[in-house]
């Protein structure tokens, strides 16, 4: 199978307009290999309709008139129509998988469709998907017995293991159940071109550059480089001891000491 990270050089993103109709002020946003691309902005700012722009190669036929280009031109029709040759991976926020397979089951039948001859894949993915949540996943399981953080830690694992997407996009990596750190360490191990929307502040101030949603509209592109890090030190320790102390609730502790927290 060819790798289809060869193939994308650039998606670039070409503005539209507002919910008021008024024309966007950026010029272009381009994505590379290895980037890592937050979107935030309030509920209701557009930041779900950016990432679905790119996922079907909008031509200014969507509701917010952007235009996406692949390597510095229309894509062809087989890359927009052919899921199997599509570069891009979607994880939504509405993961539920109605088909009553195992896991074992979808991960096989996905592996069949994208005609990949490795027998191990499978495995690969759920060892995969297993560092990305605290809820042990099993082949024998499943899907529609898997929370919501299992079917979204194993169909990032698929994204990444299988559909070998050079281009993801996640609509919400927070939610709960999942190790994000460990999601954005493969993500970027693995070269993807990276775009997720995030109510996070850690996340936010993880990624490479940050677009700023308003009315519908990107407002903002920041590029803070090193100018945070001291203030990412901080959200990470504080993420940290949030996170102790959750495990330690859903553990059924009761949490007396101020080292619970430290």
């Amino acid at each position: 199978m060819p790798d289809k990270s060869s193939e994308i050089q650039t998606i670039t993103v070409l503005p539209g307009k507002a919910k008021d109709g008024t024309k966007e002020t950026f010029t272009e946003i381009t994505l590379r290999a290895g980037d890592l691309v937050s979107i935030v902005g309030p509920t209701g700012s557009g930041k779900t309709a950016f990432i679905n722009d790119i996922e079907v190669f909008a031509c200014g036929d969507t509701v917010t008139g952007r235009t996406v280009l692949v390597n510095g031109e229309v894509p062809p029709d087989e890359m927009v129509r052919d899921p199997a040759k599509k570069p891009i991976a979607l994880i939504t926020q509405n993961t539920k998988c109605l088909a009553d397979l195992t896991v074992s089951g979808f991960l096989e039948m996905h592996v069949k469709a994208r005609k990949i001859a490795d027998t191990t894949r499978s495995e690969e993915t759920i060892t995969l998907a297993n560092r990305f949540t605290g809820e042990k996943i099993d082949g024998t399981m499943r899907m529609t017995s898997l929370s919501g953080g299992q079917t979204r830690s194993l169909l990032i694992a698929d994204a990444i293991a299988v559909s070998s997407a050079p281009i993801i996009l996640l609509d919400e990596v927070e939610s709960g159940g999942i190790f994000k750190e460990n999601v954005i360490d493969s993500l970027k191990k693995n070269n993807k071109a990276v775009i997720f929307v995030t109510h996070d502040p850690l996340l936010a101030l993880l990624s490479d550059r940050r677009i700023v949603m308003r009315n519908g509209s990107v407002e903002k592109i920041l590029e803070p480089g090193d100018r945070e890090q001291a203030v990412i030190s901080r959200i990470t320790w504080i993420d940290s001891a949030l996170s102790r102390v959750r495990e330690k609730i859903r553990a059924g502790e009761i949490l007396e000491e101020e080292a619970d927290v430290t």
